[in-house]
């Protein structure tokens, strides 16, 4: 182009403001917005999780594909899967980070980076777990849902107590140290301890590689002890094999309670915990704020708006027992 033409254009653009260049500082402003959606489990059974994400997006102004893109990764119940997937996020920088899935999601980001916005369901205390400084200021770049699932413990072994006649054993399976080799978690210690001191049986899974056959096992040593019902605890990798569990529980004949109520869909008794479905809105929400300028350490962490208990009446039938009336009463939903 020569000196005169190359005037005239420039000429041009000042007065019209027609020609963005496709560099630099403007293309940075006009890029579209990315969240990088990290889930610990799987894409199927997540479904109505993601589309409660979407909506709470909507509800803070964003749509997917028209004012931000969103990126999803899918950990299958691998621990080490989610580490590398999660690596492999941060390297792209989104925007926002959304660790979903359980404290293991949690801790693979605030391992992989202390700089990208970052949100959280957690299944266990954060402070505890040092995923934040305090529950109302988070710091740094963290903050999300607590789900507190661990405190709720105790009732979900009332509960199963008012299903079961008076006196009989209860089982409970406590989380994983870890998955072939992940992250370590504190929680099966906790849980171990509790269990123990409220007169359970603890059936702790080893060797997560053969865990059908390992449960299988416990289960069969659990009910030659005399245990009628079996406690599940709130563990991700857990939930990604709740069809086997349930089947497992059936097998032994036992009356189980669950944490989420995908169980008692999969066929499973009852469950005691939140309405996932409004925590995936929650965590939507506050991703869009970040997008809006928020900072996360000025998000303080929440907790699920709504707890549900869920029965299922054929499964209590096969088991031959009786739901009494008060347990009814309180229930939130029955499954025929």
């Amino acid at each position: 182009m020569i000196r005169r033409d190359f005037i005239a254009v420039i000429g041009f653009i000042a007065v019209t403001g027609a020609v963005t260049w496709p560099w630099g500082a403007g293309a940075q402003r006009t890029r579209m917005p990315v969240i990088g959606f990290l889930n610990s489990q799987s894409a199927g059974p997540a479904a109505a999780f993601v589309a409660a994400f979407r909506n709470g997006l909507r509800e803070a102004g964003y749509r997917e594909e028209h004012d931000v893109g969103v990126e999803y990764s899918w950990a299958e119940g691998d621990d080490q899967r989610l580490k590398v997937l999660m690596a492999d996020l941060v390297k792209r920088r989104p925007d926002v980070i959304v660790a979903t899935g359980g404290i293991r999601a949690a801790q693979a980001a605030q391992e992989a980076t202390s700089t990208i916005p970052t949100l959280f369901i957690s299944g266990s205390n954060p402070v505890q777990l040092g995923l934040v400084a305090s529950i109302n200021r988070p710091g740094h770049n963290l903050t999300g849902v607590s789900l507190d699932t661990t405190e709720m413990v105790p009732k979900r072994l009332e509960t199963l107590r008012d299903l079961l006649p008076l006196g009989s054993k209860i089982a409970m399976l406590v989380s994983l140290d870890s998955d072939a080799g992940g992250l370590r978690s504190s929680v099966p210690d906790s849980e171990t301890r509790f269990a123990e001191s409220h007169g359970l049986l603890v059936l702790r899974i080893r060797n997560p590689v053969r865990f059908d056959e390992e449960l299988d096992n416990e289960l069969d040593i659990a009910v030659k002890n005399g245990a009628r019902g079996l406690l599940v605890s709130a563990e991700p990798f857990f939930t990604v094999r709740r069809g086997l569990i349930v089947a497992l529980a059936a097998k032994h004949k036992l009356a189980e309670l669950y944490p989420l109520r995908a169980y008692v869909e999969a066929g499973g008794l009852a469950s005691y915990g939140p309405d996932l479905v409004d925590v995936y809105h929650q965590i939507g929400i506050y991703a869009g704020r970040i997008l809006k300028g928020a900072k996360p350490d000025a998000l303080p962490v929440i907790f699920p708006r709504k707890w549900d208990l869920v029965l299922n009446l054929k499964t209590a039938k096969a088991l031959g027992l009786e739901i009494p009336l008060q347990v009814r009463a309180r229930a939130n939903e029955t499954i025929d």
